[in-house]
C-alpha cells in the first residue's frame, strides 16, 4: 500500500501531547480517521492543531515531540 504523509501546515515546534502530563494524541500503530488531531504546531505561543486529512493506520512518527519543523515538513507516515 502506498505510503501517505501529514505534513506541517506552518514553520514551529511540534508537539505530541496537549500538555505534559497527557498522553501523546497518536502512536504508530493507531488507526485515524480524516479530521483527527495528531499533534500541535507552536509559532509564537500560539497552539495550531495538525489534523489528519486521509484516514489511515500510523506506520511511522517522523519528528520527536518539541522538534522544530518547518512549513510542508512530513510529521507522520500513514499506510
Amino acid at each position: 500500500m502506498a505510503e501517505k504523509t501529514i505534513k506541517s501546515p506552518m514553520p514551529g515546534t511540534f508537539y505530541r501531547r496537549p500538555d505534559p502530563e497527557s498522553d501523546t494524541y497518536v502512536s504508530e500503530g493507531d488507526e485515524v480517521s480524516p479530521g483527527d488531531t495528531v499533534g500541535l504546531i507552536e509559532v509564537m505561543k500560539s497552539f495550531h492543531e495538525v489534523k489528519a486529512e486521509e484516514g489511515g493506520t500510523i506506520s511511522r512518527i517522523l519528528v520527536e515531540d518539541e522538534d522544530p519543523v518547518g512549513a510542508g515538513q512530513d510529521l507522520v507516515e500513514l499506510e
